[in-house]
């Protein structure tokens, strides 16, 4: 069975709906990011940068253990391994892996600052605001685009480029994205968010997550803490 350390993230999402759109015995373990578990020896030992998620997959490659940090290096570990969501013929799987890599590069970071900016930052500062808000327009509207032209956002089959996406945009409104200038994403959107294992996966510890509160948690995930060598 694989161990998956997780929290009820953008990032962790992604890895959640994988394993339930593949049917992959999994079991959840915690780690609260708001008190700091990602700095545990334990974590660090298979996630060296303190980011969820990770796994661990004691049937890994000619049978022996291993283990992977990074959402999207997971994502195409668990397509490899299953040989779901990402096409065999070598164009088709560059075609995905460009959208995927679009995720990993421009839509989480991007949107990551947004959130930041726009909702934690303890000084609301309107550069920063104005930035990351127009940036995450700017790459709606690339998706919008995109999907005027295909079916899905990696080409004509569901794939893990469109897992990658879909739980950044459910915090739209953080974003400040009005969904009436994005029609085409917006359908895109709604068809994904009504999938059974999306809405699974996005309920895997939902329960346990808190709002940031207090100095603690923003010390943890923004501060101090979050540099020093572990």
């Amino acid at each position: 069975m694989i161990e998956v350390y997780s929290w009820a993230t953008p990032n962790g999402h992604k890895v959640h709906i994988m394993l339930e759109e593949c049917g992959l015995p999994y079991r959840v373990i915690p780690v609260d990011i708001g008190a700091g578990d990602q700095f545990t020896p334990e974590f660090l030992a298979i996630s060296p940068n303190n980011k969820i998620p990770a796994i661990v997959d004691p049937d890994g490659p000619d049978g022996a253990p291993i283990s992977l940090f990074e959402s999207g290096a997971i994502l195409l570990y668990l397509a490899a391994k299953t040989g779901r969501f990402m096409p065999e013929a070598t164009a088709a799987r560059y075609e995905v892996l460009q959208w995927l890599m679009f995720q990993m590069g421009s839509v989480g970071p991007m949107l990551g600052q947004a959130h930041h900016f726009r909702i934690y930052a303890p000084e609301k500062i309107e550069y920063a605001i104005n930035r990351y808000t127009n940036e995450a327009r700017r790459l709606y509207a690339v998706m919008d685009k995109r999907l005027g032209k295909s079916r899905y956002i990696g080409g004509p089959a569901y794939t893990i480029a469109d897992i990658a996406i879909f739980p950044w945009l459910r915090s739209w409104k953080n974003q400040g994205i009005d969904w009436n200038d994005y029609p085409q994403l917006k359908g895109w959107f709604d068809e994904m968010a009504a999938r059974p294992a999306v809405q699974r996966g996005v309920e895997v510890l939902a329960s346990r997550r808190k709002p940031l509160v207090g100095d603690t948690a923003r010390d943890v995930l923004f501060g101090n803490l979050q540099y020093q060598r572990h």
